[in-house]
């Protein structure tokens, strides 16, 4: 049931009038959203719930024993169990046939002989994103920073909320969970919020990441030796825009449907684009994720506690399993250690700056507009260097997309006015001034409700209009 569908909008309307229509009983309206959420992701295989079901039970049980454990060993075996029993699902639905593949091409390579099995097991849609926010339940309460929660059914709606619960954002118990004990906020201003998200996701999704996907990046790297390397270039370019939009669109929509049932969800993303450096560009993409790495992997492992070789240590390793997060693919482990490796270079870099100028006794200067820009030119050119072995299905791929790009071609018969300005519309959506989208925002809201009506009906008629015959997938669905 993707948002950007017909189904959805109905399903929605449903959950949003009885919800409601209940929300003064918290037993009806938590038993209304469990069972709206478990019918959200039945949606895409009934079997596959189990699934989630076995996570629920299974960490609700550990948080409890784990609280009431007062042995440090006692309390470390069942976050073991916890770990394990999530973890496990994860490699054997996600990695199995990777594993599995890789031992089989070693053995081919070497002539070993064996044969490996293939699974080929289904991909549960959005195993990553609740597992991890299962595991942060867990290993906060192992870290005596969360309560467990003692009612089951708010534990399994913080497990399956139908909104975030197959591309995020990854959400906090700490955050979530405080939410379902209080009242719904029935505050106007939230709904028409919620709703101006929700349209603004849809525009991304539907009307340029889309539109892009079909009509050029698609194209350019299924066979990139079809174009010119002006072209592939800005196919290139094309896929930062249209992952940018596809995945905060899916969150503008999340967020806001969350918010129109009386929930907050965090921000996800924050013009990263616009970021001056890799450091700062992971404040800003993907939020939820990056701030779960760095709070669950990157600090456990040190952090930078224990000295410069250690922190690009930690660095690297956080980013490659990062990278190994979204995808049973070596192109996936090569974007996750480009990343990796480039978050250590800009570490010596500033630490060597700051070096520089202590030994001067000099306080470093601040970032001047331009110092910026050069910044954001860099970083946003390296992302996308990095975002071809992202998008690549294998390294051939990849190598043929960074061939075509070094012949320097330059003809350009295929970026018609079009291409080039869904291009521009996307680009300049992300890098507006703050602002100018929270006028339009505030413009949105005050109106009468009649014409969010007549602004809701024309929109869902541009959008259909759009919106092309193949059905474009969100990226992180995959993950």
């Amino acid at each position: 049931m993707f948002f950007d569908s017909a189904l959805f909008v109905w399903f929605f309307v449903g959950v949003f009038v009885v919800y409601w229509a209940v929300a003064r009983s918290l037993t009806l309206r938590i038993g209304w959203l469990l069972l709206c959420s478990y019918a959200f992701y039945a949606a895409w295989n009934p079997a596959l719930l189990s699934l989630i079901l076995f996570s629920t039970v299974l960490d609700f049980v550990v948080g409890q024993k784990m609280h009431a454990a007062e042995r440090p060993r006692t309390r470390k075996l069942w976050l073991m169990a916890s770990l394990g029993g999530n973890l496990g699902l994860l490699a054997l639905f996600k990695y199995g046939d990777f594993v599995l593949g890789s031992l089989q091409s070693v053995s081919d390579a070497f002539e070993l002989g064996a044969t490996m099995p293939v699974l080929d097991l289904v991909l549960p849609v959005g195993i990553s994103f609740y597992t991890f926010q299962t595991l942060s339940y867990t290993i906060d309460i192992y870290r005596r920073k969360l309560e467990p929660i003692r009612d089951f059914g708010r534990f399994a709606l913080f497990v399956s909320f139908f909104p975030q619960l197959v591309a995020g954002p990854i959400v906090r118990a700490s955050d979530f969970i405080p939410q379902l004990y209080r009242e719904p906020d029935t505050d106007p201003r939230s709904q028409s919020v919620g709703l101006w998200l929700m349209m603004l996701g849809l525009i991304k999704k539907v009307a340029i990441a889309d539109w892009l996907a079909v009509n050029l990046v698609d194209r350019v790297f299924e066979n990139p030796g079809l174009y010119s390397s002006a072209e592939v270039l800005a196919g290139v370019y094309g896929y930062a825009v249209q992952i940018y939009c596809d995945f905060s669109g899916y969150s503008d929509v999340a967020i806001g449907a969350a918010l129109m049932l009386g929930f907050t969800l965090p921000e996800n993303f924050d013009r990263p684009y616009q970021s001056a450096n890799l450091q700062e560009f992971w404040r800003r993409w993907h939020i939820s994720l990056s701030t779960w790495l760095r709070d669950y992997l990157y600090i456990p492992l040190g952090g930078s506690r224990h000295g410069t070789l250690m922190t690009y240590r930690n660095l690297f390793l956080t980013m490659l399993l990062g990278g190994l997060w979204h995808g049973a693919a070596w192109t996936f482990v090569v974007w996750g250690a480009l990343h990796g490796s480039a978050l250590a270079v800009v570490r010596v870099f500033q630490r060597a700056r700051a070096r520089l100028y202590e030994r001067r006794e000099k306080q470093v200067p601040a970032e001047t507009p331009w110092g910026r820009v050069l910044g954001a030119f860099v970083t946003f050119h390296f992302v996308c260097f990095c975002w071809i072995f992202f998008r690549a299905p294998s390294f051939d791929d990849a190598g043929a997309v960074l061939q075509t790009l070094a012949q320097g071609t330059t003809y350009i018969p295929n970026l018609t006015p079009k291409v080039l300005g869904v291009l521009a519309l996307g680009l300049g959506i992300h890098v507006s001034p703050r602002a100018w989208r929270e006028q339009a925002k505030e413009v949105f809201v005050a109106t009468p409700a009649w014409v969010k009506g007549v602004v809701l009906f024309v929109l869902a008629v541009v959008l259909q209009q759009i919106k092309g015959t193949d059905v474009v997938p969100f990226i992180y669905f995959q993950f």
